[in-house]
């Protein structure tokens, strides 16, 4: 395995794409569950929508790296990704912080954090395939594991939480 080609990532982007597909899959379930009491919930409406793009970039991620092709067509992808990602997560943000009834400053601030933490490496990955330094697709295995986090936090939340 090389940080910079796509050669023997196979595994990974496999378990990736299962991983945000199942996780995708509880989300929707919570979503016609709890459907009412998200509606109604501040804030919550936006967040399963963030969810569930964090974790098609997580699907869409894994099935960019299982395609056939050059690492720098791959470094390009991830790329745009990334930024369409983390503007994503900045939109919401800013959004959230206007709903004054809804998540306080400081669980606003883990959230914007955390969706940070899982978009951010998608774009470094880009660039540090893309120049052949600085870590490669190394950097995907943070942003993956944090767009998974990131989902199964809010799963739990449109699930579980939502009803206490």
């Amino acid at each position: 395995m090389h940080a910079y080609s796509i050669d023997g990532w196979d595994g990974f982007f496999v378990a990736g794409t299962g991983a945000a597909a199942a996780l995708t899959g509880l989300v929707f379930v919570a979503l016609s569950i709890n459907l009412t009491e998200i509606l109604s919930a501040p804030g919550l409406p936006g967040r399963a929508g963030e969810t569930i793009a964090m974790l098609t970039e997580a699907i869409v991620i894994s099935l960019l790296g299982l395609v056939p092709q050059a690492a720098r067509a791959l470094a390009v992808e991830l790329t745009l990704l990334g930024v369409a990602g983390w503007v994503f997560a900045l939109v919401l943000f800013v959004r959230r912080r206007r709903d004054v009834d809804g998540p306080t400053k400081g669980q606003q601030v883990g959230q914007f954090a955390l969706g940070q933490m899982a978009t951010l490496p998608v774009f470094v990955a880009g660039i540090s395939i893309w120049v052949g330094a600085g870590g490669g697709l190394y950097w995907l295995v943070v942003g993956i594991s944090f767009l998974l986090v990131y989902g199964i936090a809010n799963a739990w939340v449109l699930l579980v939480e939502i009803l206490r």
